[in-house]
C-alpha cells in the first residue's frame, strides 16, 4: 500500500462517528483489529496499535494488504 493511501485510509477509519473497530490485514497474513482510535498513532507510513491487553503493534504502509470493516461477527468485510 502507498504511504500516502495507508494514512489518509486509517485517518478516515479512525474518524468515522461514531467509531467502528476495523481490521488492518499484513501481507504476512496476520490481523490486527483496531478497538479504539486513540490506541493507533501513524505518521508518514507507520503505524503503532496498542491493544487493550497492552501489546504493541508495530506496522508500516509495505506490509499492510489492506484496511477493511470489522463485522458484526468478527470478520473482515472490504470497505
Amino acid at each position: 500500500m502507498v504511504a500516502e493511501t495507508f494514512d489518509h485510509t486509517l485517518r478516515a477509519f479512525c474518524q468515522r462517528a461514531p467509531f467502528r473497530s476495523f481490521v488492518v490485514e499484513l501481507v504476512s497474513g496476520s490481523r490486527i483489529v483496531v478497538e479504539h482510535p486513540e490506541a493507533l498513532v501513524y505518521r508518514a507510513g507507520v503505524a503503532v496499535y496498542i491493544s487493550r491487553p497492552g501489546a504493541l503493534s508495530i506496522f508500516d504502509h509495505e506490509g499492510v494488504s489492506r484496511i477493511t470493516e470489522l463485522t458484526e461477527s468478527g470478520s473482515a468485510q472490504a470497505a
